[in-house]
């Protein structure tokens, strides 16, 4: 098939979907794991998982209780709430209100804090979370900006702070996510620390795809057990054409349990290597696993079909347009394997049905035409290849298999027409002189057909044995006796 098998369509959607699903859940997951008690604080009950779309796209609220003009030097320490002065009664409301995700009443109750006391960088956090839920996220990262000028060495405020940044674009994202690398979580530190990693190496892949692989290899240092850090790794380093570290990395994430992106990664990585057997199997598994996912069958179809096993290959693809009936390239794709498997009726069929959708475009015009010349349509198969090559003048193919057609309707004019045509595009072949000559001869034009019948037995050296006894009597009988 003249198509690349390789349908990265399909993996790049797979993959787009599963970094989206790791960037809006990193600093949920990063701080409810860590709750900060911070310096002056004390850490109530935990939160409740916020379950609003843009909360989790950032983290979650501290959820703390600020000693009264804090020290924003101060460092982190666990007390009692006995041991602190009573935080602002504003603070306490509003964590209250975060609590049942009433962000617009939270809102204006922070601003009061941080208008009465601009060092108060819980207040300023707790803030930068709220206008976030409420969809303001330039006032939320203004919010978690002030919160770390005020205290910078808190992790979750640098966390948020850079994963918001990473949202927008801004550069500076980096350097807040590394600072938070560095920084200690207030509780499972290494939950903790390996999201700040991984969160970093989605920011850098772009710019530093090094780096980025450096860091998540220190979140799957952190985190022994989470497949994600190499599952990132694993795609940085197949986009960059490394394949060898790319297939490790997969197989880290598999042997931590059943992933259906490690083993799209890995069937990826075979066929781009022409191990074809070896992506065949991961397929089978990848289906075997996800029996619902239509790119699997895809996937796998093309596989069979480049090693030549056609009517497996014809089923799987079959299935998958089942599952996938839009998805016009799997159609295509389907077409030309009913012409390689010589199912001639069901390529026309298919060929008609992308036709109605794509009524200008050349080349299926020409595949139609083939699939009809296979089936001795010679009628239509030259009414399908004429369009061919008013639409593209210059579809060289196209106006050989012109040729083959006119020629059956016994229209040879037009046989020659289509072949001086194509040779302005592709060089002449022993077939085509062949064809011409006939023509010629049937016009009676015997010079012409002469001439041409003899450049094709030049070529031809026993690979047209029919047509070399039919040239060879020809001449015979059209060339002048010496």
């Amino acid at each position: 098939m003249a198509r690349e098998f390789v349908a990265r369509k399909f993996m790049a959607r797979k993959f787009m979907a599963r970094e989206l699903r790791i960037a809006r859940g990193l600093a949920v997951a990063a701080l409810l794991a860590c709750v900060p008690v911070l310096a002056g604080a004390q850490a109530t009950n935990a939160p409740a998982t916020q379950t609003d779309s843009q909360s989790q796209d950032e983290g979650t609220s501290s959820s703390v209780h600020h000693k009264a003009k804090a020290n924003s030097g101060q460092t982190v320490h666990h007390t009692k709430v006995a041991e602190e002065d009573a935080p602002p009664p504003e603070l306490a409301k509003a964590e209250d209100l975060i609590q049942k995700q009433d962000y617009a009443g939270a809102e204006p109750l922070l601003r009061k804090v941080v208008q009465d006391d601009a060092a108060n960088y819980v207040a300023w956090f707790e803030l930068g979370f709220v206008e976030n839920g409420l969809g303001k996220r330039d006032d939320s990262i203004a919010a978690y900006r002030k919160s770390v000028a005020a205290k910078p060495d808190v992790f979750e405020s640098n966390l948020n702070l850079g994963l918001q940044l990473a949202k927008t674009g801004q550069p500076d994202a980096e350097g807040y996510l590394l600072a938070a690398t560095q920084l200690k979580p207030t509780s499972h530190v290494a939950e903790g620390q390996a999201r700040a990693w991984l969160s970093l190496g989605h920011v850098l892949e772009a710019t530093k795809p090094d780096e980025a692989v450096a860091a998540y290899r220190q979140a799957a240092g952190l985190q022994p057990k989470d497949p994600e850090p190499h599952l990132s790794a694993g795609l940085l380093l197949e986009k960059q054409g490394k394949f060898a570290d790319s297939e490790h990395e997969y197989k880290q994430a598999l042997a931590l349990g059943p992933s259906s992106d490690a083993m799209t990664g890995l069937a990826n990585i075979y066929m781009r290597g022409h191990r074809l057997p070896e992506a065949e199997a991961e397929l089978r598994k990848l289906i075997a696993a996800k029996p619902d996912e239509g790119g699997a069958y895809i996937q796998l179809g093309r596989v069979l079909a480049a090693e030549g096993k056609n009517d497996d290959a014809i089923a799987e693809l079959q299935a998958g347009a089942k599952l996938a009936p839009a998805d016009v390239s799997l159609q295509r794709d389907l077409a030309d394997l009913y012409m390689t498997a010589k199912k001639y009726d069901q390529a026309e069929a298919s060929y008609r049905a992308l036709l109605a959708g794509s009524p200008s475009d050349a080349a299926l015009h020409q595949s139609l035409g083939k699939a009809l010349l296979e089936q001795k349509k010679f009628a239509e198969a030259q009414k399908e290849l004429l369009e061919a090559v008013k639409l593209k003048p210059d579809l060289g193919d196209a106006y050989g298999d012109l040729a083959f057609a006119a020629s059956e309707n016994k229209d040879y004019p037009l046989t020659i027409k289509a072949l001086d045509a194509r040779a302005k595009f592709l060089p002449e072949e022993a077939i085509t002189y062949f064809v011409r000559a006939s023509a010629y001869d049937h016009l009676k034009d015997y010079k012409r057909a002469a001439a041409n019948f003899h450049l094709f037995l030049n070529l031809a050296h026993g690979k047209y044995p029919d047509q070399e006894w039919q040239a060879k009597h020809r001449l015979i009988a059209i060339e002048p006796k010496k």
